[in-house]
């Protein structure tokens, strides 16, 4: 996939990248950096609207997978796609603030904040920076409910990860599910 390191404020979006929902009219979108409901409590640097972006090549593969998915009874629901650095940089300041844990007890529990970037939970250089890389899950398309993946969305600690132990049966199927369509569309975990 095209790779970029940085984006501009002059023109959105800008060449080379698309808004997620204008490749996939069903798409929906939970954009968290955007509001105040994130492992940090406050809006995100760069979150100015709950939009997404991908660079052309990346959004042509997340079609795919949401066709794929759609065949399936299912839609994709976003969380993030591009992340300015600026935003990575607010990532990095909070995590060496030891005061800054209001949203400890929801997102990271069993965690030291201090660890989040050894543990890989958070990088200083994300691929998220470079367009191509997204998280989301998906919701039924019958009832819009958003499908158990047996941990929330930035949810820091060992439930998270694929293969979780302490996970049902039934949310290692959904994560399966999802899993299996970003593969096949070109997506690496």
């Amino acid at each position: 996939m095209t790779l970029l390191s940085s984006i501009t404020q002059d023109k959105y979006p800008p060449e080379g990248f698309v808004y997620i929902h204008e490749v996939i009219p069903t798409v929906k979108y939970e954009i968290r950096y955007a509001e105040d409901h994130n492992f940090i409590g406050s809006p995100i640097d760069g979150y100015e609207k709950p939009v997404a972006l991908l660079t052309t090549e990346a959004a042509a593969a997340l079609k795919k997978a949401s066709t794929a998915l759609e065949a399936q009874g299912y839609e994709l629901k976003i969380f993030d796609a591009y992340r300015p650095q600026r935003a990575v940089n607010q990532f990095i300041a909070w995590a060496k603030d030891p005061a800054q844990e209001e949203m400890k007890e929801e997102f990271y529990p069993e965690v030291d904040k201090k660890q989040l970037f050894k543990l890989g939970y958070i990088a200083s250089r994300s691929g998220h920076s470079r367009g191509s890389t997204v998280d989301l899950s998906i919701v039924e398309n019958a009832t819009g409910k958003e499908v158990d993946m047996g941990s929330p969305y930035d949810f820091f600690g060992p439930d998270s990860h694929h293969g979780a132990k302490a996970i049902s049966p039934r949310q290692t199927r959904n994560r399966e599910i999802l899993l299996r369509a970003m593969q096949d569309a070109s997506f690496s975990s």
